[in-house]
């Protein structure tokens, strides 16, 4: 898929037909968070903390995001989607005098960082034409001083009736919008000091506000408006999701976390759970949980926080950053279908669990479906346990190991993806072969790389079997078998691809190998 969100349009690339399938395609967190400035509601991808920085300002005492960001980025992560929100946060607004009116501005991205400044000159203009005006729009980095983005909008005019009315032309800038009231006459031009000729730059008359703290609703947004997390839905693919807590010494709240574990199993991805501050002992952590009423295959939550070395302030702090970080270096170097406790895999040095955590409550938690940050060899903290949240589901057992279901979702969406050109083609049996050739070399490359207990896997291809008159109902259904290295249970699932999208459904037998 395309990475470029043009103006709404999402552009889609789908994967040619019997084109190998990649093994192991880059893993991807969402982040969704509070940030000093950048576009709302909109994922950017980063892929290192100096984009970061550059896109979204720097670390910010008032958001967890900035440290969250910079811990995945130094334990392994390579491909970051941040999507920022904000709660009333205001853009910065600029008057350009127009002969006792004027043009008033406001800055598209909000926030007390964003500086935006605007020009107005009349060059290539005929001396007797007091309708047009050229306007130069320009994005400043605060902190260097440098010009970051430029846009030039020229022969624009004041008149609402002429076709290039300066609202209707900005609309597609990325840096400000013209507001109410319009003005009345032509800009003037701003010249600068002691020249005739040169242009002078004109800041923001009213500074941008970043906003009130982060609520539940401003996380979750709306789906309608694809707005917070559901902004997500403009991207294609990706493996994690994580919400940093909204505020300092905050926690994410109880409705943002459920809306999210939603969203996720319908995305077909994993949740990043952050332990409550609260929760001092494994006993309070199992409590808490239980309280919660977490319990899901798509979750992933850990005990205890950590402390950082040589810092006196008794503060703990959530490490969901770095897990996301750990578990993509983990997926390129061993693959999702090993536990996460490698060599290798250890959190940074200056990080160190809050509470030590002993071999019974090592269990107690592991039941509960929460990992455990220890102390691990040379000094540096393990992530130990590899389950998820599934506690207590009888139908879902095989999935209370992390592996493996991590392995699942790799494999769903990955096939899914790289499968789409089907819906292009005519149903029949030419085509069920070609899909279930394409898809046995992918899994035969996976056994290779000991993803799998045995090679007992299996793939099979309805193409056209059941007609149907309505294209858009009509698709194929595969159906793949396997069982993940360390599960004794063969998983069984089918995915079923029309021109709506894939469905993917667990079946309720596992089939026969000897067919």
């Amino acid at each position: 898929m395309s990475d470029a969100v043009d103006r709404g349009i999402t552009v889609t690339e789908i994967a040619a037909m019997d084109q190998p399938i990649d093994v192991a395609p880059e893993t991807t967190v969402a982040f969704v968070g509070r940030a000093l400035r950048g576009p709302l509601n909109t994922p950017v991808l980063v892929q290192n903390f100096g984009e970061f920085r550059r896109r979204f300002g720097d670390v910010w005492a008032r958001s967890s995001l900035g440290p969250a960001a910079k811990q995945f980025f130094e334990h392994g992560g390579n491909r970051l989607q941040i999507v920022r929100v904000a709660n009333n946060a205001r853009g910065a607004m600029l008057c350009l005098p127009a002969n006792g009116s004027a043009l008033v501005l406001r800055a598209v991205e909000p926030g007390s960082t964003e500086c935006i400044r605007a020009a107005i000159d009349y060059d290539r203009i005929d001396r007797d034409n007091d309708e047009l005006f050229n306007l130069t729009l320009q994005r400043v980095n605060p902190v260097t001083g440098l010009v970051a983005d430029q846009e030039i909008f020229r022969k624009l005019s004041w008149q609402e009736d002429a076709n290039s009315f300066v609202a209707d032309e900005l609309l597609t800038s990325e840096l400000a919008r013209a507001e109410r009231p319009y003005p009345t006459h032509r800009p003037d031009p701003t010249i600068a000091t002691g020249g005739r000729c040169d242009s002078s730059y004109i800041g923001h008359t009213q500074a941008g506000t970043d906003g009130a703290e982060l609520s539940d609703y401003d996380l979750v947004g709306s789906r309608s408006d694809r707005t917070g997390l559901f902004s997500l839905d403009k991207i294609e693919r990706f493996d994690v999701l994580y919400l940093p807590p909204p505020g300092r010494g905050k926690d994410t709240g109880p409705a943002a976390i459920l809306a999210a574990e939603r969203y996720c199993r319908e995305r077909g991805v994993m949740l990043l759970f952050d332990p409550l501050a609260e929760w001092q002992t494994a006993t309070d952590a199992v409590r808490g949980i239980t309280d919660l009423g977490y319990a899901s295959m798509n979750m992933l939550g850990y005990f205890p926080r950590v402390r950082e070395r040589g810092n006196k302030e008794d503060v703990t702090r959530p490490v969901g950053g770095a897990i996301a970080g750990l578990l993509c270096k983990q997926d390129r170097t061993y693959g999702p279908w090993q536990k996460l406790n490698q060599p290798g895999m250890g959190l940074q040095r200056h990080l160190l669990p809050a509470t030590d955590v002993d071999d019974d409550d090592k269990q107690l938690l592991t039941r509960a479906g929460l990992n455990v940050i220890a102390n691990g060899p040379v000094g540096r903290a393990r992530f130990c346990g590899s389950v998820t949240m599934s506690r207590g589901s009888e139908a879902h057992r095989k999935f209370a190991r992390l592996p493996v279901r991590r392995l699942c979702l790799q494999i769903i969406s990955t096939v899914a993806q790289a499968t789409r050109w089907v819906i292009f083609e005519p149903l029949d049996v030419t085509l069920a072969k070609k899909i279930r050739g394409q898809i046995l070399t992918y899994l035969h490359c996976l056994n290779d790389l000991g993803a799998f207990a045995d090679d007992s896997f299996f793939v099979h291809c309805d193409a056209g079997v059941s007609q149907s008159s309505d294209r858009q109902d009509q698709g194929v259904n595969i159906l793949l078998a396997f069982r993940p290295v360390g599960c004794e249970e063969l998983i069984s699932l089918t995915l079923h691809q029309t021109a709506a999208g894939c469905r993917v459904g667990s079946t309720v037998f596992g089939p026969s190998m000897s067919h």
